[in-house]
C-alpha cells in the first residue's frame, strides 16, 4: 500500500528535476566553452595604430577630430571623434581589435 504514494511522488517530481538537470548541463557547457576560448590578449600597444586606422576611415566623411581613444576591454579599443564636411558635423565610434572591427557614424543635431 505504501508503494503507490511513493510512485506517485516520483512521477510528480520527475519533470521538475529534469528541468534542474537540463539547466545544470547547460551551465556546465557554457563554462566549458568560455574556458576553451582562453583569456583575450591585451592590445593596448595598438592604441596609436587604432587611432591612425580609424582616422583614415573617418576622413572619407570630412575633416576628423579625435576626441578619445579608450581600452574598452582587454582586446578592444574604441576611438571616438567627429567629422565635419562643411555642411554638417557627425560623431563617429570606431572599434578596433587587431584591425578595424566596426564603425558607426551619427549625425549631431544643430542647435
Amino acid at each position: 500500500m505504501t508503494r503507490m504514494p511513493i510512485l506517485l511522488l516520483i512521477a510528480c517530481a520527475a519533470p521538475a528535476l529534469s528541468g534542474c538537470v537540463a539547466g545544470m548541463a547547460a551551465s556546465a557547457a557554457s563554462m566549458a566553452i568560455r574556458s576553451a576560448q582562453g583569456t583575450p590578449q591585451s592590445n593596448t600597444h595598438l592604441k596609436p595604430t587604432a587611432e591612425t586606422v580609424c582616422t583614415a576611415h573617418a576622413s572619407q566623411f570630412g575633416s576628423v577630430h579625435v576626441i578619445d581613444v579608450q581600452q574598452y576591454s582587454p582586446s578592444k579599443i574604441i576611438v571616438w571623434g567627429t567629422v565635419d564636411n562643411g555642411k554638417a558635423k557627425q560623431s563617429f565610434e570606431c572599434g578596433f581589435t587587431t584591425k578595424m572591427s566596426g564603425f558607426k557614424l551619427r549625425p549631431i543635431p544643430s542647435s
